[in-house]
């Protein structure tokens, strides 16, 4: 099957705690937890001069962002701690081609570039368990368990933070194109790729009682905006390639839920990537605009059948389900041949399909709401509790928790209570080893045995104290790399 999509990432915001402190510093505990991570890195030496997030895919240039706002508050609040822009930072670029900072009030991982599914999926593992090594380490010099991370979205406080997956696709794919081919599938993705979260925070539906598809339907508002922090969209438009722009986009999509389960995170961008291929074939899909797209996200999450009705433009009705089934089918009859990989996707899309329209318990050792749909009610019987009791967003918060004594997800794993995709050998050697056959092998590899040499890093090249840079900009596959060359 000839790939559309070039490059595969995920960037994944954690949440963080210091529970033996009142009032915790997520900007002080952010960095004492990078300080604490023992992977082999590059430190402080990200090109923030590289990064340009104001490009807006619709063909304009904004002047500022909310997170633009942010940033000058924080620095304004900054300039009082006793230390520089970088330091609080604490970027690090690791051997694995990974990269892990300090996001002002969370740490945030982002994968390397991988060119295959699997190869992503074991990389965002890899994070989790960097991330919880550090975590581990911090509390040992702390003599207690007292900071905790979370892999999820919320801290049923109102504020939310993102878990975003990348693909870079070809700019010959119209905009307009890829969003009519998008929303629709998007909008109901969570149906296998919700993490699952207790009651509401959208402060029109804050009465609802029990367990959503997803967590980050509460927080969505718009179909299009190059906002990340407000006005969140069902299709971001931020125009950042990372890559050369005449010929690639990234499309960067911030409405996804953290997945503790590697399974679903498989599904969610396994299928994601399938119709995106559909899309840039000039596949032509069934007319299935729907008349409130952002209604519907909320909507879908919230449905307790999992199978709302949504409104189409044209005045007609369709299920959730039946606009997966939809583009399923799309993909099973434009993509014939398929390797390893795509059979996994497409096999497992039906049979997940199939379970939730007709035994929708089945899923309950694969998909993040489905396992926990069956742990709370559970504790609901035997507790004698209601929906809204406060102990099962505790529950919720403790599903995400990166903990091996505390996480229920990780004693599930423990116990083998949920599907294993990936084998430790794989996960081991993502924590160790960029990925194959993309740049990020050769941004692994310098950090790993050249790392006092270099003078800056970013995705796209690296800068050494010698004067040579090492431009990355056009390395997209194994082909590429036997390019790469220093520009002096």
């Amino acid at each position: 099957m000839k790939d559309y999509t070039s490059l595969l990432g995920m960037e994944t915001e954690y949440g963080i705690i210091r529970e033996d402190l009142e009032d915790s510093d997520p900007v002080e505990e952010s960095m004492k937890l990078l300080k604490s991570c023992p992977q082999k890195s590059v430190l402080g030496k990200w090109a923030y001069s590289q990064e340009n997030s104001h490009q807006d895919m619709r063909g304009f240039k904004v002047q500022s962002l909310a997170q633009d706002e942010e940033e000058d508050t924080f620095c304004a609040e900054d300039r009082k701690r006793p230390y520089s822009y970088l330091e609080m930072k604490c970027d690090r670029v690791l051997s694995n081609g990974a990269r892990f900072y300090n996001d002002h009030t969370h740490p945030e991982y982002s994968t390397p570039e991988c060119n295959s599914l699997f190869s992503l999926v074991a990389h965002d593992v890899a994070g989790e368990r960097i991330v919880a090594e550090s975590a581990k380490i911090r509390n040992q010099e702390l003599g207690k368990k007292a900071v905790q991370v979370f892999k999820n979205n919320t801290d049923y406080s109102g504020h939310s933070y993102g878990t975003h997956d990348n693909y870079l696709v070809s700019r010959d794919i119209p905009f307009d194109i890829l969003v009519k081919g998008l929303v629709p599938f998007m909008v109901t993705r969570q149906l296998y790729a919700g993490a699952g979260k207790v009651g509401s925070e959208n402060p029109k539906t804050n009465q609802f009682k029990g367990l959503q598809l997803a967590q980050r339907s509460d927080f969505i508002e718009n179909v299009l905006s190059i906002e990340t922090m407000i006005k969140r969209p069902i299709i971001n438009t931020r125009d950042e390639p990372h890559a050369k722009r005449s010929q690639y986009r990234r499309l960067h999509l911030i409405m996804g839920d953290a997945n503790m389960s590697a399974y679903a995170t498989a599904l969610k961008v396994g299928s994601t990537r399938f119709v995106l291929n559909l899309i840039a074939r000039g596949t032509t899909l069934p007319d299935i605009e729907l008349e409130n797209p952002v209604q519907d996200v909320l909507k879908v999450s919230q449905d307790k059948n999992r199978n709302a009705t949504l409104k189409r433009n044209s005045g007609e009705t369709i299920t959730a389900l039946e606009i997966q089934e939809i583009y399923l089918e799309a993909v099973e009859k434009t993509f014939p041949e398929k390797d390893r990989e795509s059979k996994w996707v497409i096999q497992e899309w039906r049979k997940t399909l199939n379970e939730l329209k007709h035994s929708p318990d089945k899923l309950s050792d694969r998909i993040d709401w489905a396992i926990k749909e069956k742990l709370f009610l559970e504790f609901i019987e035997s507790e004698n509790l209601n929906w809204d009791d406060p102990m099962l967003q505790s529950l919720d918060l403790e599903y995400h928790n990166l903990d091996l004594d505390r996480g229920l997800y990780r004693g599930l794993e423990q116990e083998n209570g949920v599907f294993s995709l990936l084998t430790e050998k794989e996960i081991s050697r993502a924590i160790e080893f960029p990925p194959e056959g993309t740049r990020a092998k050769i941004r692994g590899d310098a950090v790993s045995k050249e790392s006092e040499k270099i003078k800056s890093i970013h995705w796209t090249g690296i800068e050494f104290k010698n004067g040579d840079v090492l431009d990355l900009t056009g390395v997209i596959s194994q082909k590429d790399l036997e390019k790469a060359h220093v520009v002096r």
